[in-house]
């Protein structure tokens, strides 16, 4: 017997453009998978895909195609790596394939990932690069949310920090560069981060470009997340980052986001997990991840001028598990 295979695409509008250092961002395009099998069972997953390695609505759904005469009632996640390079399509299958097994079996997700219980998390809140003006209305109307993920390029970083901090001066702070630094804007701004309260700095250089971190002494750590794919990408990432930004669509699905999170463990990384973006269904696979991260960045329905109608509670910054009618 087959698993029937249905790739559907969707563009989620933002309730504001999103502004980061490599463009704007006014909605998110995903890939929607449905996996059905004989007896009615279905499973679904949702994917982004990775923009910046060329990755597209068009893309995955060839990828998708190539390997669906291939699905079999027994169709493993060991199967979709031999299948599928990493990155959003195999993501969006390999989550819709733990939701069917889940909805199969009558467990949940987490049960079947060896989880004993999972609980509720705190998310980052990001706010995005823009006028003073803007940054600050966002900033004021984020204090309820305990912990801020700023977006910073080349030219705005130090005075982003400072205006969101007068404005929501409670806040722990987090702030992503997305490629946008090289190492000695690092070491101007790490003496003022440091005294703003920032306590981690994403991805302050190019990926690729990661050995000019090589023997710096910074008082912030640094967490890799361009950088860091699959449990692959992790060597290079040794002495450079102390911790990893998990996404999975960019390790391709929630079976490699577990073996990421041992592996990095193993290796002494602090953990962070983050999203490309997208709705309630494409962050209940990463909240199993983010029972074992110290950073979770999971606000991408909060972003959205509409989310699915059987999306995670979000409390303020406290995300609860999804119920079993979204995924798992």
């Amino acid at each position: 017997m087959t698993l029937e295979l249905q790739i559907a695409t969707e563009c989620l509008p933002l309730s504001e453009p999103l502004e980061i250092a490599c463009g704007v961002l006014a909605s998110i395009d995903v890939i929607v998978v449905t996996l059905r099998d004989a007896r009615g069972h279905s499973g679904r997953g949702e994917a982004a895909g990775v923009d910046y390695a060329g990755e597209s609505l068009v893309s995955m759904t060839a990828q998708l195609a190539a390997i669906a005469p291939k699905l079999h009632a027994e169709t493993s996640a060991a199967e979709l790596m031999q299948w599928l390079p990493a990155g959003g399509a195999r993501n969006a299958l390999d989550c819709a394939l733990w939701d069917l097994r889940a909805k199969q079996s009558g467990q949940r997700a987490w049960t079947l990932a060896g989880f004993r219980t999972v609980l509720p998390v705190t998310t980052a809140y990001t706010i995005g690069l823009g006028k003073e003006a803007d940054v600050r209305r966002k900033a004021r109307a984020a204090r309820h949310m305990p912990l801020i993920k700023i977006k910073a390029d080349a030219i705005r970083h130090l005075d982003m920090v400072r205006f969101v901090k007068e404005e929501h001066p409670g806040a722990r702070l987090v702030i992503d560069a997305n490629q946008a630094w090289d190492r000695d804007l690092l070491e101007q701004l790490l003496p003022e981060l440091y005294a703003l309260g920032v306590e981690l700095i994403e991805q302050p250089v190019r990926m690729g470009e990661d050995a000019q971190l090589d023997g710096l002494r910074s008082p912030i750590p640094l967490a890799a997340d361009e950088s860091c794919t699959d449990r692959s990408s992790l060597p290079d990432l040794l002495g450079r980052y102390q911790y990893i930004n998990i996404k999975l669509d960019k390790c391709g699905g929630l079976s490699e986001g577990l073996a990421l999170v041992k592996a990095a463990q193993e290796l002494g990384f602090g953990l962070m997990v983050g999203c490309m973006g997208g709705s309630s269904l494409a962050m209940a696979p990463a909240f199993l991840v983010a029972q074992d991260c110290s950073y979770v960045d999971l606000d991408g329905p909060l972003l959205l001028a509409a989310d699915r109608p059987e999306a995670m509670a979000y409390a303020s910054a406290q995300l609860s598990p999804p119920e079993v009618a979204l995924w798992g």
